[in-house]
This record gives structure tokens, C-alpha cells and sequence, in this order.
């Protein structure tokens, strides 16, 4: 008698073999979705390097009004439009501020040119922390700067700070007292100026 074949009957060896890639199948999707889960917890926790508040001043608070600028204006977000619009912006940058426009490369004098590394960013709407993060690794210098203590110009008694304290409210107006020789002098010039620059100040003041 000839030999004859066996056929797998159903839910035979065959079924087992399918059943079985179809469970490597579901092992595989569910560790894959574990896998992206504790990816994206890891993304949200915080990071070692990351700025803490108070961290960048200077940079953070004068990109983001630049890029609120940029927003207000519809201007075009290309970094190649953003690195005019930065260097532009700059050129009124007085004290701090004008010192982090030089560390990156926004004025005519600057040493060094990373610009890029702002306009390329923002062009992409990248978060100005995130953004001042990433230049504190090019040059630690950007992160260090400090706004100095602000003088409160409604109350001061102005004939108590010091020349140079004198001096340094005109020049964070962009101004100068030329011929210039006693205290009395540049009071007289931030009396003059005061309703120009600072004009709720003035508005609250009894001696102008």
C-alpha cells in the first residue's frame, strides 16, 4: 500500500505557528509602546542643564521682547529675516542688553559671529529659554549678565546717589551730559529728560 501524506487538521501544528507570530506580534507592539512611554516621561522630566529661574536675565528678557517684536510686526520667520530684524533691534540695545547683542555677534564690532544660533531657532518658534540655553554653551559670558538694581525714578532723591550713578541713568537713555562738572549738572540734565524717558516718573515727581 502506498504511503499517504498527513494533512494538518485545523488548529494543528500550522495553527500553532501562527498563533505563535501573532504573540510575538502583541509582545513586540506592547514593549514597543512601553518603549515610547518612558521616552516621553524622560522628555518632561527636567534636566540637569537646563536654565534655573533667574538663570540668563539679560538674554532671556531681551529675545523674548524681540520675539514678541517680531510677532507684533508679522514679520516673516526666516532666520535670515530674523538676523536683520536682530541686528536692527540692537543697535538701540543700551548697557546689558548691547553687551549680550556683541556676545552674539549682532553689532558692528562684535569679536565673534553666532547670530545663527538665534535667528535659526526663533525662525522655528523655539522657546527664548531654550534658545539662551544653547548660547550658554557657546559662550558662558551671555548667561552671566545681570541687569543692575533698577532706581526708582518717581521716588529718588536724586541729590543722594552718586555721580556715576547720575551718569549711568543718562546712559541707559542713550544720553550724555556734555560740559558736565558738578553733581548739581547732571541732576539738572535727568530733570530735563526725565519727561521724555521716563515720563510716569516725572508725572509723579514735585521737584521738575
Amino acid at each position: 500500500m502506498g504511503s499517504y501524506g498527513v494533512r494538518p487538521e485545523p488548529g494543528g501544528g500550522g495553527g500553532r505557528g501562527s498563533v505563535g507570530r501573532r504573540r510575538r506580534r502583541r509582545r513586540w507592539r506592547m514593549w514597543a509602546t512601553h518603549g515610547l512611554a518612558v521616552a516621553l516621561a524622560l522628555s518632561v522630566l527636567p534636566d540637569g542643564r537646563a536654565l534655573r529661574p533667574g538663570d540668563c536675565e539679560v538674554c532671556v528678557s531681551y529675545l523674548g521682547r524681540f520675539y514678541q517684536d517680531l510677532k507684533d510686526r508679522d514679520v516673516t520667520f526666516s532666520p535670515a529675516s530674523i538676523e536683520k530684524e536682530l541686528i536692527n533691534f540692537c543697535r538701540e540695545a543700551r548697557g546689558k542688553e548691547n553687551r549680550l547683542c556683541y556676545y552674539i555677534g549682532a553689532t558692528d564690532d562684535a569679536a565673534t559671529k553666532i547670530i545663527n544660533e538665534v535667528s535659526k531657532p526663533l525662525a522655528h518658534h523655539i522657546p527664548v529659554e531654550k534658545v539662551c540655553e544653547k548660547l550658554k554653551k557657546k559662550d558662558s559670558q551671555i548667561c552671566e549678565l545681570k541687569y543692575d538694581k533698577q532706581i526708582d525714578l518717581s521716588t529718588v532723591d536724586l541729590k543722594k546717589l552718586r555721580v556715576k550713578e547720575l551718569k549711568k541713568i543718562l546712559d541707559d537713555w542713550g544720553e550724555t551730559c556734555k560740559g558736565c562738572a558738578e553733581k548739581s549738572d547732571y541732576i539738572r540734565k535727568i530733570h530735563e529728560l526725565m519727561p521724555k524717558y521716563a515720563p510716569k516718573a516725572a508725572s509723579s515727581r514735585t521737584d521738575l
